[in-house]
């Protein structure tokens, strides 16, 4: 909004001129959508204490310290993160451009899908939500109709390609088939940020981790310039996402600062689900699909870790984790909370190095 609103006037007001730049703008989106985290969070906890009561369901199967430590903490505080996330990026992106409002779309229909799941949570008292049949119906939904409109807005004749990291200019035409599997990649992405979210902390860093990645690459890919320079694809309008990314690591920031431990609000489905498709989202639009599946390595671990638990036990009866997701493995081996969570932080740093590393290894 502000690009359209201050630019015409920049030849009167050379100040204005910073509006043009992605860089100014993005930095200004990170702190815009901090302060607005920061003011707004306290009063939207209090409502959800209010409203709640109980506070989040917590799973009777899970580790006993839970029953303990986080019975009665606020869940829905996804909604916190996507108030500062859309206002951040309305105000500071160029409303202009498709690939904003596209991503903006995925990110909320993903997070009314976990608004609904957190919804009947709570209204139900158990930690069952949303059938999961019919969440996936609607992640699906969003996600193909998402998957459509990158297509269709793309100007590149191989808008149904997948690139492959690490080789120079090599790309698969998927043809249409490619709708399905870069909806495949948001559902994906949005599930597994879910699983890893169950210790205060645990999914909003390597979100936000994730996601400064996903900023540069999106910087890089939507310029001319250094596209060719790297020799990776050249998207054009792709890098008005770079500001989207800004703002999503500021909405993160100021959650955090009421997740961290002891956490005072979950974000609950309504984010995790929403953040993941968020992610899932600007993998497609950048053309990075596989590239995410290193960034985002943690959310992939996580996940891995609950369909080898569950092929395991109903092939040989037996589990391969004292407990699913991994984190929770951790927990029932008596490793303290904060171990867990700072140990996974780590690994989310070291496999988004690893990843942006493919965008010069060619």
């Amino acid at each position: 909004m502000l690009p359209l609103l201050l630019t015409p006037f920049a030849d009167d007001f050379a100040v204005f001129n910073l509006f043009r730049y992605l860089t100014f703008r993005s930095g200004g989106a990170v702190i815009t959508a901090l302060i607005i985290a920061f003011l707004t969070g306290p009063a939207i906890i209090d409502w959800l204490k209010a409203k709640q009561r109980g506070g989040q369901p917590i799973r009777e199967d899970g580790p006993e310290s839970h029953l303990l430590t986080k019975k009665g903490t606020p869940t829905m505080g996804g909604a916190l993160i996507l108030l500062a996330l859309a206002v951040s990026t309305l105000l500071w992106a160029d409303l202009r451009n498709p690939y904003v409002w596209t991503v903006l779309l995925v990110t909320c229909g993903f997070g009314v899908i976990g608004f609904f799941d957190d919804y009947l949570k709570l209204t139900k008292r158990n930690s069952k939500g949303l059938p999961s049949r019919l969440k996936l119906l609607g992640q699906l939904a969003v996600g193909l109709v998402a998957s459509v409109i990158f297509v269709w807005i793309s100007a590149d004749p191989m808008s149904t390609g997948l690139a492959i990291p690490f080789l120079k200019g090599v790309m698969i035409d998927f043809g249409w088939f490619f709708i399905i599997f870069t909806t495949l990649v948001m559902v994906g992405s949005s599930n597994a940020v879910n699983l890893t979210d169950g210790l205060d902390g645990l999914a909003i860093v390597p979100v936000m981790i994730a996601a400064s990645c996903f900023a540069l690459i999106a910087y890089l890919v939507g310029n001319t310039v250094f596209a060719n320079y790297l020799q990776i694809i050249h998207v054009p309008g792709t890098g008005e996402l770079a500001v989207f990314c800004a703002a999503l690591v500021g909405a993160g920031l100021g959650f955090l600062w009421f997740n961290a431990p002891p956490a005072m609000v979950f974000m609950g489905d309504t984010g995790s689900l929403a953040l993941g498709g968020g992610l899932g989202a600007i993998s497609v639009a950048t053309k990075h699909e596989l590239v995410l599946v290193i960034i985002g390595g943690l959310f992939v671990l996580e996940t891995v870790s609950v369909i080898v638990q569950v092929l395991s036990f109903k092939l040989t009866g037996k589990r391969v984790f004292r407990m699913a997701p991994l984190h929770h493995h951790y927990e029932k081996k008596g490793w303290a909370e904060s171990t867990i969570v700072i140990r996974f932080w780590i690994i989310a740093v070291v496999l988004a190095i690893a990843g942006l590393s493919t965008l010069k290894l060619r």
